[in-house]
């Protein structure tokens, strides 16, 4: 090439990232322009274990080289396939973008995305709690930090793209990832979505949305299965979270969903890819496939013979890039344009926001290098993916996350009680207890026993052993987690009741496609504790003794008679690897639990789909025997010492009336009267009792998180738009309308302090996208 000859248009940096992308996209032939829709994923085999849905029946195999000379769009988890020396991984990612840019005419590199919804999936990488946690702490800000280090890290290795967060809003909690949302709440769901989003992208990782739109509200809470929901609850409890990261967290990239909805697969879906992402809300980036979904529109859902077929209906409805391998998105979609059958256009349009999002990345500048941030300095220095600064951010995350769900009394312990403890429970002595199935150790590592866990992960046991070091503590495991094994349950009554204290650590092991007992395709018949587990529980429990109940889970279980019989009830989500001891200070008192329900505990195993999210009919009454209460609700939880709430007054210019484009304001003292410091949530909620569909009970609106030293109060003050008061109206707008209202300051959804009685003035009102999301929160010492 000669340095002094002009550089092409696509080079030049002056120009937009579209300007460029287009210059681009005009040279291309149509194999080069089908290429950029394209992922290769390589390493991957079935000797290597399954990490994906049919992966066995979508294995391709092609010649690389011929894959690679019209160029490549993304090379699909180079880290987080199999097991890789973190600097070596470094190096081999360096080489194969070498070989992508050598292979194709205008030297374009590959994006290279990697899962990392808890934590970067790959070899010795940090494991940080699941996102069913993040909705636990109620702390956007913390999710946003660990986000940014995630990508941070990412970015350093030569990452692109990341495959998180999930967006989808708890509805039925038997489905198998519940553990990768957020919480029952879409408000809760899109605040925390959007502040991980912001984070990931704030170091240069382009975040995916996933997955659009309905997965977690499939039948009977059937992995894949279709979804049975209609377009208001879509509009308002499904969509909300997604457009609030599209408007403001700015998303680069959103990856469908697997289910269909009323016949229709949402890979194939127009209405949804097309016409609400772009046409609605304006989203500009990437929609990308989740692995094999367009393969799945002919394998699964019968909706396309051919591969070609396949590739028609999800190029159209507006899937840019086909994930995770090469099944329609190269040769027979490249004939199905040569035969006539394919407006190139929908090719071009596609290629045109792939090429975009590798201008805007940097990946089309003349001086782009393949050498990864973290080799440029010294390229044989050892990569550290677990570095102080993640486990930090890590053990606070899981501290903030452990909800204290019951105490009579007998929390917090001594860190110096000695006497005998009895440690009992089929995850007790389990690492992999403390992670999600989207860590490396789980998803990945579990095909790879002879190499361990990468990284240290403590276990309940030790981290009770390290805590309480003066106590005898002894343990039983009682009942393995998900078999129907009973012989060991004997030997653990034994041991506790020769104890002066009892711990029982019951719940999940996360795994895939039926592996474990929660996670992708994992789902549950009910709510009832897995195996035998429950048998075990309520065994303890009769004989009296003091119990603390430890829940190490991906989704909330029936607890028997726990809530009524044991000492303490203490819930942590797949707490991560620094959960262990988030939860053994909790039981010390070390860490003053300040974790809230992202999701309600049920009563009863069987009520199921269930959540608070519900109208008047969906809950409790007398026209049906089935009684959906939970035990305890979402945003429920406890602290040591309890915060007093007082002087809540609407401001002096709000009165009762008011009008339908207006605001209004009020505040509340909350005070510590202890000498331990304390962090309490204040929750705001909406009723509406009087609307022209049917709405939720109650809805939350706002909250604060509010942080409080010894003795010291804080002046809370909100201020409410009255647009976050809006709903899908009878014509499909989004409207607020004139009306009763009543504002809810509460503790947890089943917890009300303060009520404000509203009643809107003026026009039925139809919003937009600039529409009020949030409360005003000011949080003061006066």
């Amino acid at each position: 090439m000669n340095p002094s000859a002009p550089l092409p248009s696509w080079q030049d940096t002056s120009k937009t990232a579209a300007e460029r992308a287009a210059a681009l996209l005009a040279e291309m032939t149509l194999p080069e322009k089908a290429g950029q829709l394209c992922c290769t994923w390589l390493g991957v085999d079935s000797a290597s274990g399954i990490v994906a849905p049919h992966q066995d029946d979508m294995e391709n195999h092609f010649n690389l080289d011929e894959i690679l000379a019209p160029g490549l769009g993304q090379l699909t988890r180079p880290f987080g396939t199999a097991p890789v020396e973190p600097l070596a991984g470094a190096k081999a990612l360096e080489a194969i973008q070498r070989t992508i840019v050598a292979s194709n005419r205008f030297g374009i590199p590959a994006m290279s995305h990697e899962e990392c919804l808890a934590g970067f999936t790959a070899w010795q990488a940090t494991c940080y709690p699941v996102p069913l946690a993040w909705g636990a702490t109620f702390n956007p800000p913390l999710i946003r930090e660990m986000a940014q280090q995630i990508g941070t890290l990412m970015r350093s290795v030569g990452a692109h793209q990341g495959l998180a967060p999930v967006l989808d809003v708890s509805r039925d909690l038997r489905w198998g990832r519940t553990e990768e949302t957020i919480a029952e709440d879409p408000y809760l769901v899109g605040t925390i979505a959007t502040s991980y989003v912001q984070g990931l992208q704030s170091a240069g990782i382009v975040a995916t949305l996933k997955h659009f739109a309905g997965y977690s509200t499939t039948r009977a809470a059937r992995n894949l299965a279709p979804a049975s929901l209609g377009r208001r609850e879509l509009a308002d409890v499904i969509f909300p979270p997604f457009e609030m990261a599209v408007i403001e967290g700015q998303v680069g990239s959103i990856m469908n969903a697997y289910n269909d909805i009323d016949g229709v697969p949402v890979a194939a879906s127009s209405e949804l890819l097309t016409g609400v992402l772009r046409d609605q809300w304006g989203f500009s980036g990437t929609v990308v496939a989740d692995y094999f979904s367009i393969g799945f529109l002919k394998l699964l859902h019968g909706v396309a013979e051919t591969w070609g077929d396949a590739a028609k209906l999800a190029l159209i409805a507006g899937i840019d890039v086909e994930m995770p391998n090469i099944a329609a998105y190269g040769a027979a979609l490249i004939a199905e344009v040569e035969a006539g059958r394919l407006d190139e256009a929908y090719l071009d349009r596609a290629a045109l926001r792939v090429l975009t999002q590798k201008a805007e990345l940097g990946l089309l500048d003349p001086d782009w290098d393949p050498t990864p941030p973290a080799l440029r300095d010294d390229p044989e220095h050892p990569l550290d993916f677990d570095p102080p600064p993640s486990r930090a951010i890590a053990r606070q995350l899981a501290a903030e996350s452990v909800v204290l769900v019951r105490n009579a009394g007998l929390l917090p312990l001594s860190a110096q009680a000695s006497g005998s403890f009895a440690v009992i429970g089929p995850v007790l002595n389990d690492p992999l207890a403390m992670l999600g199935c989207y860590s490396f150790p789980s998803h990945v590592g579990i095909n790879h026993p002879q190499l361990g866990l990468g990284l240290e992960i403590p276990t309940m046991i030790d981290a009770l052993r390290a805590e309480f070091p003066q106590a005898d503590i002894a343990e039983a495991v009682g009942c393995p987690t998900s078999e129907p094994d009973r012989s060991g349950i004997p030997a653990a009554l034994e041991l506790a009741k020769s104890s002066d204290q009892v711990f029982i650590v019951v719940g999940d092991r996360a795994g895939l496609f039926g592996k474990g007992t929660s996670g992708e395709g994992c789902d549950a018949r009910d709510m009832a504790l897995p195996g035998v587990q429950a048998e075990l529980l309520e065994a303890v429990l009769d004989l009296g003794l003091p119990t603390v109940v430890i829940v190490l889970s991906g989704r909330p279980y029936c607890l028997g008679t726990a809530p009524q019989r044991a000492q303490a009830i203490v819930q942590a989500f797949f707490p991560g690897e620094e959960g262990a001891g988030a939860i053994a200070g909790v039981l010390s008192g070390r860490v003053n639990p300040s974790g809230r329900l992202p999701v309600s505990i049920p009563t009863h195993p069987g009520p199921q789909p269930s959540t608070y999210l519900a109208p008047p009919l969906a809950n409790a009454s007398k026209v049906s025997m089935i009684d959906p209460t939970p035990a305890y609700g979402f945003g429920h939880g406890l602290s040591y010492g309890e915060a007093v709430w007082s002087d809540f007054t609407p401001a002096d210019d709000s009165p009762v009336l008011v009008p339908t484009d207006g605001e209004v304001g009020f505040s509340l003292r909350v005070s510590n009267p202890g000498q331990r410091a304390l962090t309490e949530v204040v929750q705001v909620y909406l009723h509406d009792p009087v609307a022209s569909v049917v709405q939720p009970v109650q809805r939350l609106i706002g909250y604060a998180r509010v942080e409080l030293p010894p003795t010291a109060s804080r002046l809370v003050r909100f201020t409410m738009p009255v647009e976050v008061a809006n709903h899908t109206g009878l014509e499909w707008k989004r409207i607020v309308e004139p009306g009763a209202l009543e504002v809810r300051l509460a503790r947890s959804s089943a917890e009300t302090v303060f009520t404000l009685q509203l009643r809107l003035t003026g026009p039925v009102r139809e919003l937009g996208l600039d529409r009020a999301r949030h409360l005003g929160v000011e949080i003061s010492t006066d």
